[in-house]
C-alpha cells in the first residue's frame, strides 16, 4: 500500500504509476538522502518530537538501509515511487511502527530539495578538482613552450605571432573563470530548506539550524515557499556547465584544426585517437570531436530546466521531477569531457615545435610591429599604417615577405626605414617586444607563468 493512498479508494492505473515513478533515476541521490534522514531523525530526537532512543534507533535503521545497497542485497523495486518512499519503506519494514516516526516534520518537498543540493554541492567539488587538473596540465604545456612562437588569428586569419604558452594561458584563465562561477554557486546551493515541509513550514517545535548544522549547510532558507520551489541553482548550475563546455569545446575545435595537415601544428598519439574502417592512414581527433559535440547536450539540459521552472506558481509542483536528469547529465557530461581533455594534453597530442616556429616566418604578421617602429620614429599612428599598407602591398605584387624587401625598396617607401627593421621584423623580436601587460611577451608570459605556479602548483 501506497504511504498516502489512506486519501484514496482506488490504486494507480499500472502505466501512469510507472510514468509517474522516479525511482529508475533518482535513486542517485540515496546517499544524500540517507545523509538528510540521519540528520532530521538526530533533530527529533533532540527537540523531544521522539525519544533519543528512537532517534539512535532510526539512526541505526537508515545505516543498515545504506550497508544493505552497498552490498546489494536491498534493491528498489516497482512499489517505490521514488527514492524517499524507497527508504521509508524499508526502514518500516525493519523497524516497524517506529519508521512511520521519521518523516515527522517534513515533506518529500523540503527533502527532494535538501537531497538534490547535497548532491550538487559534492559534485561541486569534484568539478572543482577535475577544472583544476585540466589547468595545471594546460600550465605544463605552457612551461614547456614559453618560447614556441604560433600564429595568432583573428576571423581565422593570421594575426600576429604569439607565445604558445600565452596562448595556452588564455585557457587557464576561462578554466579560472568557470571555476570561480561554480564556487559562487556552490554557496547558493549551500542553503537548507529542510523543515520547510510541504510549503507552509510546521506546528512542530523542530531546529532547522541544527539540522543544517548537521549535514554542512551554511544557512537555512528564510521563506518555506521559496524553500521547496526554488531551482535558480540548478539553472546557474547548468548555465555555468554550458560555459565550461564552451571553453572545452574553442579548446577542442582549435586542436581538430592544428591536428589537419593543413595546419600540422600538433600529432595526436595512439593513445587519444583512431582511425578509418576505410582509409588505412587516418588518425581522426575523436576526443576533442566528442567534446564539440557534447557540448550541444549541456545547453539542451540548461534551455530544458529553464522552460521547467518558467510557469510554476508557487510553490512544489511534479514538475519539478524533471530536474533531476538535466542536472545528472550535466554533471557527467562535463567531468568526462573535463578528464578527457585533461588526458589528452597529457598524453594524446604533441606539438610540432619546427613547424609552429615555421609558421610565423612565412606571413604578414609582422606588419604592425612595421608600424611601431615608424612611430618610434615620431610618425602618426594612422600614418604609419597608410604606409605599411603599401609596403605589404609592395610585397604581393613582388611574391615576397616584409623580410625579403632590399633596404633600397624601404626607403624609397619612407626614408625613416633603416636597417635595424630587419631585426624588428624577426618573429621572436616581434614576440618579445610585446611588454604591455597582459601581452605576449616572454617576459610578461614569464610573469603569469610564475602567478599560475604559485596558485597551481605551490599554492599557500
Amino acid at each position: 500500500m501506497k504511504t498516502w493512498s489512506a486519501r484514496f479508494a482506488e490504486g494507480l492505473n499500472p502505466f501512469i504509476q510507472g510514468f509517474n515513478s522516479s525511482i529508475d533515476f533518482d535513486f542517485f541521490l540515496l546517499q544524500e538522502d540517507l545523509d538528510g534522514s540521519i540528520a532530521h531523525a538526530r533533530m527529533l530526537g533532540r527537540t523531544g518530537i521522539i525519544t533519543v532512543q528512537e532517534a539512535t534507533k532510526l539512526e541505526d535503521g537508515l545505516e543498515a538501509i545504506r550497508l544493505g545497497v552497498l552490498k546489494g542485497t536491498v534493491k528498489p523495486d516497482l512499489e517505490d515511487e521514488d527514492v524517499h518512499m524507497f527508504v521509508e519503506r524499508r526502514l518500516i519494514k525493519n523497524l516497524g511502527p517506529l519508521g512511520k516516526k521519521l518523516h515527522t516534520g517534513r515533506s518529500r518537498n523540503d527533502q527532494v530539495g535538501t537531497d538534490l543540493r547535497l548532491w550538487l554541492r559534492r559534485r561541486l567539488d569534484e568539478l572543482d578538482t577535475d577544472l583544476k587538473n585540466l589547468q595545471v596540465v594546460l600550465f605544463n604545456k605552457a612551461v614547456e613552450n614559453l618560447f614556441t612562437l604560433i600564429p595568432g588569428y583573428t576571423h581565422l586569419q593570421r594575426a600576429q605571432p604569439l607565445s604558445l604558452a600565452h596562448h595556452l594561458l588564455a585557457y587557464v584563465e576561462m578554466i579560472q573563470r568557470d571555476r570561480d562561477r561554480f564556487s559562487e554557486i556552490r554557496k547558493r546551493v549551500n542553503i537548507c530548506p529542510l523543515g520547510a515541509a510541504a510549503l507552509a513550514g510546521t506546528s512542530l517545535p523542530i531546529d532547522r539550524r541544527f539540522t543544517a548544522d548537521q549535514l554542512g549547510f551554511l544557512d537555512v532558507y528564510a521563506n518555506s515557499l521559496d524553500a521547496v520551489s526554488d531551482r535558480d541553482f540548478a539553472v546557474e548550475f547548468t548555465a555555468a556547465s554550458s560555459l565550461v563546455m564552451v571553453h572545452l569545446s574553442r579548446l577542442a575545435d582549435e586542436i581538430i584544426l592544428w591536428a589537419s595537415e593543413e595546419f600540422a601544428f600538433i600529432r595526436l598519439t595512439d593513445r587519444c585517437a583512431t582511425g578509418s574502417s576505410l582509409m588505412p592512414q587516418k588518425k581522426n581527433p575523436d576526443v576533442p570531436e566528442l567534446v564539440r559535440g557534447k557540448t550541444g547536450r549541456v545547453f539542451g539540459h540548461l534551455q530544458s530546466l529553464l522552460t521547467m521552472i518558467k510557469g510554476l506558481p508557487l510553490s512544489y509542483n511534479k514538475d519539478f521531477q524533471e530536474d533531476k536528469e538535466p542536472i545528472f547529465d550535466t554533471v557527467k557530461t562535463v567531468i568526462d569531457a573535463l578528464k578527457a581533455m585533461t588526458i589528452l594534453f597529457e598524453e594524446g597530442l604533441e606539438f610540432s615545435i619546427e613547424r609552429l616556429n615555421e609558421a610565423v616566418t612565412c606571413d604578414f604578421s609582422n606588419a604592425t610591429d612595421v608600424a611601431d617602429y615608424l612611430v618610434a620614429k615620431n610618425i602618426p599612428f594612422r600614418e604609419a599604417y597608410q604606409i605599411v599598407g603599401r609596403v605589404v602591398r609592395l610585397c604581393l605584387q613582388n611574391e615576397i615577405l616584409l623580410k625579403d624587401l632590399s633596404l633600397a625598396q624601404w626607403k624609397e617607401i619612407h626614408s625613416a626605414f633603416e636597417e635595424d627593421i630587419y631585426e624588428r621584423l624577426m618573429p621572436q623580436n616581434v614576440v618579445a617586444s610585446r611588454v604591455s601587460e597582459g601581452g605576449t611577451g616572454f617576459d610578461r608570459v614569464q610573469e603569469q607563468l610564475n602567478k599560475w605556479k604559485n596558485e597551481l602548483i605551490s599554492p599557500n
